[in-house]
Parts: C-alpha cells; sequence; structure tokens
C-alpha cells in the first residue's frame, strides 16, 4: 500500500510484532504520561509544536525511555545493542519498523507517538516521520502522499464527537486513523476510508500498536467506497478541507473549487446515516460577497437531518493564504516561487469573489421530524473539551422543544443546569443592575442576557414546582398579572433550555 516516493512503511501483515513492539514500549513508559514526567512540561509542549531541542537536551541519559523518544520521537539514529536492551529489535527489523543503518544503529521508520485514550487508554499513533505534530512544515510539499500525526483538528473533532454505543461508525478520509481509534471503543463495526492508500496502511498500524480492533479499511474519495444501501449510525470526518488554488496536498487539499469538497460531503451525508444517527465534520466555508455565510450553511442541510454548526473563527484571504502556505513550508522556498503561489490564492478567492474563510464544526442528525431543525452560529469563546455529551444534549433539547407547545413548557418541570452562575453588569453604587448575565462553566460556556424575571426564573428551578407555577409566584412578588406574564415568558423559557441553561426534568 505504500507509495514509492515515500519511505516504505512497516509491515501491516505482522500483527504478532506490532504485539510485542506494543509490549516493549508500554514496559519502558513509552506513554503520554511518561513522556510528560521525563521531558517535564515545557519541553513535551515543545514537541507538541514539533520543536525538539528541548527534548534531545531531557534524553542525554541511557534509560530505556529515552532511548525510545531519541528513536521514535526525535528520529536520532541509535546503537543496535543498546535498542536490543529496549525492544525485539530484529523482529522490529524484520517487519520493517526499524531499519538498519551503517551496521551497528538502527532508526525508526515512521514517527510513533504516544496518545493518551479518553478513559487512560495508551494508544500509539504512527505517522511519517517529522510528521506526529499536524502541519507538514515543508515535507507535505515534497510529498504529497504524506501521512500526519495529530494536530489540533483531530483532537479537536475527536472531543466534539458524540460517544455513544453504535453499530457501525465511518471514518471518512482517516488519515493516520485516530478517529477509527477513538470510533473502535463504542462502535461494534468500524470502517475507515481515504483517498490515499498510504493513509489506510498507517492506520491498520495505529490500530494494530494501540491495541484496538482491526477497521474494513477502503480506498476511495469521499462516499466512493461506500455501497449505496449501507449506512452508518456515526460518521466522522476531519477532510482536506483548505480552500487552495489546486490540489497539491492529498492530506489537506480537497481537490474540487472552492468550499465545494466540505459541502459535498456534508450533502452526502444524510442518505448515509441511520435514524437518529449522527454525521460530524470540521469543515472551512467562503464568505463570499453579497451573501450571508449563515445561509450558505443552511443550504448545505439535507434533508431529512437537524443541524448544529458552529464557527469557530474567520480569517480574511490574506491571513488564511499565509497560513497554509506556511503549513506547507512555502515560505522557506524561493520568495519568486513563494509570492507567485500566494497571488495564485488571492487570484483564486478575487475570481470567486471570497472576503474572508470561516472555519467551525458541521454536526448534523438523522430525523423523521416534519421540520428539521438548523442552527447556525458563531462562537469563538473559549469550550470546554470532550463536547460530545454537550453536543448530543442539544439536540436533545431540539427534541424536547420541538415536541413542547407552550402549555406543555408552562405545566413541565425544570433544573437549573450545573455550575452556572448569575453576574449583575452596572455602574458601582447603582440600586438595580443595567442588566443580568447567566453565565455556564461547562460544555459551551455560553452566557446570556436575562431580564429580572428570567434570572428569578432560573434560580428557583430546582425541579420540584412547575414553570407555571414559579411565574405565578413571581408575577405575585413584582405586582405583575400572572396571565400576562405565562404569556411573554415562554420564549425566554425556551431559549434558555435551548442554550443549555436550564435542563427539562422528565
Amino acid at each position: 500500500m505504500s507509495n514509492s516516493a515515500l519511505s516504505p512503511l512497516p509491515s501491516a501483515d505482522r500483527p504478532d510484532v506490532a504485539a510485542r513492539l506494543r509490549d516493549a514500549l508500554l514496559g519502558a513508559s513509552f506513554t503520554a504520561d511518561g513522556l510528560l514526567e521525563l521531558l517535564g512540561a515545557p519541553a513535551y509542549a515543545a514537541l507538541a509544536r514539533s520543536e525538539v531541542v528541548p527534548a534531545l537536551r531531557a534524553t542525554r541519559g541511557d534509560t530505556p525511555l529515552e532511548t525510545l523518544v531519541r528513536l521514535f520521537l526525535l528520529q536520532q539514529p541509535v546503537p543496535h545493542a543498546r535498542v536490543a536492551d529496549v525492544l525485539p529489535v530484529d523482529a522490529c527489523l524484520e517487519a520493517g519498523w526499524l531499519t538498519g543503518i551503517g551496521g551497528d544503529e538502527v532508526a525508526a521508520a515512521v514517527d510513533i507517538r504516544p496518545y493518551g485514550g479518553p478513559d487512560g487508554e495508551d494508544w500509539f499513533i504512527v505517522s511519517d516521520l517529522g510528521c506526529a505534530v499536524g502541519g507538514a512544515g515543508g515535507i507535505g510539499s515534497r510529498d504529497e502522499g504524506v501521512v500526519l500525526g495529530v494536530g489540533g483538528a483531530s483532537t479537536t473533532l475527536a472531543g466534539i464527537t458524540v460517544r455513544t454505543p453504535v453499530a457501525a461508525a465511518l471514518d471518512l478520509g482517516t488519515g493516520s486513523g485516530i478517529q477509527a481509534l477513538h470510533a473502535a471503543r463504542h462502535a461494534t463495526r468500524v470502517t475507515a476510508t481515504d483517498l490515499n492508500p498510504r493513509a489506510l496502511h498507517t492506520t491498520a498500524l495505529t490500530l494494530a500498536l494501540s491495541g484496538a480492533p482491526a477497521a474494513d479499511l477502503r480506498e476511495g474519495s469521499l462516499f466512493e467506497p461506500v455501497a449505496a444501501d449501507e449506512t452508518y449510525d456515526l460518521i466522522v470526518s476531519n477532510p482536506p478541507f483548505v480552500i487552495s488554488p489546486g490540489a497539491r496536498l492529498t492530506y489537506r487539499d480537497g481537490g474540487m473549487g472552492g468550499d465545494d469538497l466540505c459541502r459535498t460531503l456534508v450533502q452526502q451525508a444524510g442518505d448515509r446515516l441511520t435514524e437518529g444517527g449522527y454525521a460530524q465534520f470540521l469543515a472551512n466555508w467562503q464568505h463570499v460577497e453579497g451573501e450571508d455565510w449563515q445561509d450558505r450553511l443552511r443550504s448545505w442541510v439535507p434533508r431529512g437531518c437537524d443541524a448544529w454548526i458552529v464557527q469557530r473563527e474567520v480569517q480574511d484571504v490574506t491571513q488564511y493564504a499565509e497560513l497554509w502556505l506556511r503549513d506547507a513550508g512555502d515560505h522557506r522556498s524561493d520568495p519568486v516561487e513563494y509570492q507567485a503561489r500566494y497571488d495564485a490564492w488571492l487570484d483564486e478567492f478575487e475570481a470567486r469573489k471570497v472576503k474572508s474563510v470561516g472555519f467551525g464544526w458541521i454536526t448534523l442528525r438523522k430525523t423523521g421530524a416534519v421540520e428539521p431543525s438548523v442552527t447556525v452560529e458563531e462562537w469563538p469563546h473559549s469550550i470546554e473539551q470532550p463536547l460530545g455529551e454537550a453536543v448530543r444534549a442539544h439536540f436533545d433539547r431540539v427534541d424536547y422543544l420541538r415536541a413542547t407547545d407552550d402549555a406543555a413548557l408552562l405545566a413541565g418541570h425544570f433544573k437549573l443546569a450545573a455550575e452556572v452562575v448569575q453576574e449583575q453588569v452596572g455602574l458601582p453604587g447603582a440600586e438595580d443592575p443595567e442588566h443580568v448575565v447567566l453565565r455556564q462553566h461547562r460544555g459551551m460556556r455560553r452566557a446570556t442576557k436575562v431580564d429580572t424575571v428570567g434570572a428569578g426564573f432560573a434560580g428557583v428551578c430546582d425541579g420540584t414546582l412547575s414553570a407555571g407555577r414559579i411565574l405565578d409566584a413571581i408575577a405575585q412578588l413584582v405586582g405583575e398579572d400572572p396571565v400576562l406574564l405565562r404569556d411573554r415568558t415562554p420564549a425566554q423559557i425556551r431559549l434558555l433550555v435551548e442554550q443549555g441553561f436550564l435542563d427539562p426534568v422528565e
């Protein structure tokens, strides 16, 4: 499966060697926790930025763990005899995990990076040498079939994914296999696809070395490898979403015009989901002159699906072009060539009337509802990962609100969500605040303005009294007509439920 322009990959047909290598790595504490303890936080953080000097300084000793760090993370040749004390070196050489150098030294054939699973699992992510961290830093510009390791986008998608037990999951554009590895924890069957055969080979290595079940690996673009009648309970994809002139780098460039790849992926996902199933993607989208970006994204949502789309960041076209030119290492190339590539990006955006590019998450859920719910919002503020449970709860609240009219809402009982605080904003010494803000300290960490009735209502919601009873008591307290208060407050209650400040009590 390997790409001839790149170094050969280890054999994916030797699970016995992968198991022995895994045992040896764990025996030497070559884990996320072990690395943190050995290197210290600053050097460990630097390693995540592909800066190796602090880690080189921290591994001057001769312990088994220091040997493995130099070998697999820092790509340093190590004496054969030293490695033989730590790993089954001959089996690793035979299976291609290691290569011999000059007779008495060995080097890693791939980058192996420890990765801590959500429940403390010790996993290992395999990638091409020097590509353990997202962003090839120039390697991808030479070899387009390069397979990257875990970057910020990968961990973001893993964190927002809904983790309920499912029968079948699909990781579309698997790369080094991190999403397939996560899915294997809660899916009976995992299918992983990629246009790059080298990525499928790497995913097989990641799963084997992490002690996870093998996935059904299929080569092809988007949903091409999936039969027309195949459906899944969960679809995840960190696709090659970069909007670029051409498809120079397989790992990041979609090869379709503008944001067509992301749009096509989202639109085609609806037919591949089982009832109640989720599809979750990272994506880029164009902000086109004279067009509302939210309307653009609403048009992507397939029929029969609820959607929650969150824009996390926006960059103008110059920032965007510079970001991805640097990602490929083009800023270190010939200045004339760099300027020509930069110019080509701006030409492309100008031709499409694109003024900026948005980045964020798209979650679909297959629904039988007559009127699906589509929420498109901008939320650039900090959040609390993992967010998968908050995503699932969002759609539960959508179901509740869709099925509950105002009369049922007022008869319902609610509880204030955990770790919500009230802030009063106003001038110092003022008798009454200018406004009251409710703020979450969990999940999306939202903040919303409420009036005194809304604040008072939320403050006494402990599940014991119905919403109507609480409003009647507030009306008596503030001297307002209870009928009028019942009439005007449901919209505010709905907003507080929708945004997760109030939880319905069954």
